[in-house]
């Protein structure tokens, strides 16, 4: 396998490319700007804006990629609720041009996507599903989607994940168990929902499902997730439980009251039964990542 991940500054990238170098299979590191990832050699890295249909074109046929992660995106809900234009152009355009340029060279193309694409009134679900994405940022992963879904073109997989938590080099972005550690930390008065339910994934069990999806030679769409759905509020709670930290600073809140220029799904959370057949996938609970955490935030 000679593999092409995108991203690859991200936390998802990072730990996508630790499991790759763990395992000495060849790869190239992408993301835009200067490598910000330790544990990619910059003879494995080079800089690429996925917005650029030529640069793109001309990169993945210089490399020709046996398979491609497509792990980069906007990501942020309400910035793409304010800025469709950047949104379409990262989330959907840029995945044409990926998308294109891997069946060039008849690579396999993995797209990242998101419980987003549902509308959170039937969760948990299943791959099979019916989408109704209810925001900018959702419905551009649903344009993403259907880019494989609609094409003739099938050596393609899309992985849809929920909350992606871990700690990763210098990232541009945090994640919500780093957050509410942090928080829980100072102990300042915390306000957090409880009508927003979802199934927090740890960042190393999504990396290995995406590569397993590569090495098994599926295709189709797959759900990688946590294994527990917890709503926002029950989740930050038992974070505190396990650091032996007090909830008495939190106030349970209805997302009504936030404000937020994006409409989020109420209840997502997956079905895992595909992934754990064919996959052999097995997620880690939530209190074991919270050690596993501890010991990366050490080092």
């Amino acid at each position: 396998m000679k593999i092409l991940v995108t991203g690859s500054n991200g936390l998802l990238g990072q730990k996508i490319i630790k499991l790759l170098n763990k395992r000495g299979q060849e790869y190239l590191a992408t993301s835009k700007g200067e490598n910000r990832n330790s544990n990619c050699p910059d003879s494995k890295y080079t800089a690429l804006d996925i917005t650029e249909e030529s640069q793109v074109h001309a990169l993945i046929s210089e490399y020709a990629p046996s398979h491609v992660i497509h792990t980069a995106a906007m990501t942020n809900v309400d910035a793409c609720e304010l800025n469709p234009e950047d949104c379409k152009q990262v989330n959907v355009l840029a995945t044409k041009y990926l998308f294109e340029a891997s069946v060039k060279v008849n690579a396999h193309f993995e797209l990242l996507s998101t419980d987003f694409v549902f509308d959170g009134e039937d969760g948990p679900y299943s791959e099979d599903q019916k989408v109704n994405p209810l925001s900018v940022y959702a419905q551009s992963k649903v344009d993403a989607e259907n880019l494989l879904l609609s094409s003739d073109y099938e050596n393609w997989s899309i992985a849809r994940t929920i909350i992606v938590y871990g700690t990763a080099e210098n990232l541009s972005r945090s994640n919500i168990i780093l957050w509410a550690l942090e928080a829980l930390r100072k102990g300042g008065p915390l306000n957090i929902v409880n009508d927003q339910f979802r199934s927090p994934t740890w960042a190393e069990d999504l990396a290995w499902g995406c590569l397993e999806i590569l090495n098994r030679n599926e295709k189709g769409v797959f759900h990688l997730s946590g294994g527990k759905v917890y709503s926002i509020i029950d989740l930050v709670k038992a974070i505190a439980k396990h650091e032996g930290l007090s909830t008495d600073q939190i106030t349970e809140m209805s997302s009504s009251t936030l404000n937020q220029p994006a409409k989020r799904p109420p209840r997502t959370g997956f079905i895992l039964d595909k992934a754990k057949e064919k996959l052999g996938y097995a997620p880690t609970s939530l209190e074991d990542s919270l050690e596993l955490l501890k010991e990366e935030l050490k080092a």
